[in-house]
């Protein structure tokens, strides 16, 4: 495979740390590169770590515009189910666009909408599906957890919610409220409606210094106080929102019997429990849907992502007895993509047709296993985590521990893996408290053989990332 030297492009348009001395000095990604860094927002994020211009497309591989072919385990953040261009999702677009269909209708019902609403109660576990409402969004899944938030407090009366330390559920006002991470929310501090933050069960680093069933019981009995206890300084709150498996948190898995105990909590509480499904449903963790592997049935699930079959799509499915609103409560002009609809579908014809949610949870076991391999020759492995397709390994400093005693968390490290992947033709994202979490994404499709070798570059790269000694 060829591989690409990792380029910064600077504020101005530069582009610095040039290619090695071997390669051509000015490439074909260079001037878009250059004139993305002139004339984008600073709020851009990818570029700056993946300095990569697109060219083509197809599966798991994304081509650059030097024909520099890489894996793409970043998938579009997991909306990417099927990778690139899959021909039933390309097919179903065309029949759309040949059959002169409308491609905007607002709320207004067509057959792929119907259609689409139909294929999507069938993914969902019978008994929730039965008695569900879905609300279309407006195109992103910040838009649909807005949703969610508005549809609680108008059924309930309550404003405040309890969110989750870790927690990521997107960056619009309300949503970037229920954030744990610090950053981005505190230029904006004082903005938001009440939100209490809660422990979440987080093995490698507990809250609570034990872990294990350990830590999931006083977890569970911390939240069981918080809402019992009539002065302990928290309202009854609309709802709990939660992730099954926190994605941009580090992906951590929740136990799955502090889910069940999440759950039986809320229920004796009166209080609607939200399942943040973005990035882990529609087959990533090995079930369609992450809440599965508990058993449990939420009041209300937030989908986007995969959702659409790679176009923009995201609702809110709930409950009946939440549907209190008043007609315009919620909207937005883009809630009727038909295009997304009918990706949709396609998507959820192929991820049942060939039960791609069964083969995420086979490949991630042989992922899973790879890295656990790698773990025992590399000490700065700290912990290798998640379900399905969805993985993480947190890098560490193995000499150092931070103040809880755990191993400190390895930023730099991680950071020098993730370009040494792109090097090798690997694309990686990292996440996590420290962004010292490299994340594994890939879609659902890939193969055995690609899995190896997915595993076998980061290998490579875990080899080049030690420091030669006195850096």
């Amino acid at each position: 495979m060829q591989t690409l030297d990792v380029q910064a492009v600077s504020a101005q348009g530069r582009v610095i740390n040039a290619v090695a001395p071997n390669a051509v000095p000015e490439s074909a990604n260079a001037p878009l590169l250059g004139r993305q860094a002139r004339h984008e927002s600073n709020a851009r994020s990818y570029p700056r770590r993946l300095p990569l211009a697109l060219k083509s497309a197809k599966g798991i591989h994304v081509q650059d515009m030097d024909g520099r072919r890489y894996i793409d385990c970043l998938a579009g953040a997991g909306t990417l189910a099927l990778g690139h261009n899959h021909p039933r999702v390309i097919a179903a677009i065309r029949q759309v666009l040949d059959d002169e269909l409308p491609l905007h209708t607002l709320d207004l019902t067509t057959p792929v909408k119907d259609l689409f609403m139909q294929r999507l109660l069938e993914t969902l576990p019978a008994s929730f599906a039965a008695k569900a409402k879905i609300q279309f969004c407006s195109p992103s899944g910040s838009d649909a957890v807005e949703a969610a938030l508005k549809l609680v407090r108008i059924a309930t009366g309550r404003r405040g919610v309890l969110a989750f330390q870790g927690g990521y559920h997107g960056m619009t006002q309300g949503a970037l409220g229920l954030m744990g991470s610090l950053a981005a929310k505190q230029p904006l501090e004082g903005t938001f409606a009440p939100v209490q933050f809660l422990p979440y069960p987080y093995d490698f680093r507990c809250p609570f210094g034990v872990g294990g069933e350990e830590g999931v019981r006083l977890g569970l009995r911390y939240i069981q106080n918080l809402l019992e206890d009539p002065e302990g300084g928290v309202a009854p709150p609309a709802a709990v929102i939660v992730e099954a498996v926190q994605g941009e948190g580090g992906v951590v898995p929740a136990a799955l019997s502090w889910l069940r105990g999440l759950r039986e909590i809320t229920r004796r509480a009166g209080v609607a429990l939200i399942v943040d499904e973005i990035q882990s449903g529609f087959g990533r963790t090995g079930k369609m849907f992450a809440f599965e592997h508990a058993g449990i049935e939420p009041d209300v699930v937030v989908l986007s992502k995969a959702i659409g079959g790679s176009l923009p799509l995201a609702v809110v499915v709930y409950r009946e007895e939440l549907d209190l609103w008043k007609p315009g409560a919620h909207a937005g002009t883009f809630r009727g993509n038909q295009l997304a609809m009918a990706a949709g579908i396609a998507t959820l014809d192929v991820l049942r047709d060939e039960q791609l949610a069964e083969h995420a949870a086979t490949m991630g076991e042989r992922l899973s296993g790879h890295l656990r391999a790698l773990q025992c020759d590399h000490p700065c492995m700290g912990d290798v985590r998640g379900r399905g397709l969805m993985l993480g390994v947190e890098i560490v400093d193995s000499q150092a521990r931070d103040a809880q005693g755990n191993p400190a968390a390895d930023a730099a490290r991680a950071s020098r893996i993730q370009a040494s992947c792109l090097r090798h033709g690997l694309i990686l994202e990292l996440g996590g408290r420290y962004g010292a979490v490299v994340r594994f994404l890939p879609p659902l499709i890939i193969t055995a053989a690609q899995v190896d070798e997915v595993a076998d570059l980061f290998g490579r790269a875990l080899q080049e990332s030690v420091l030669p000694s006195g850096s």
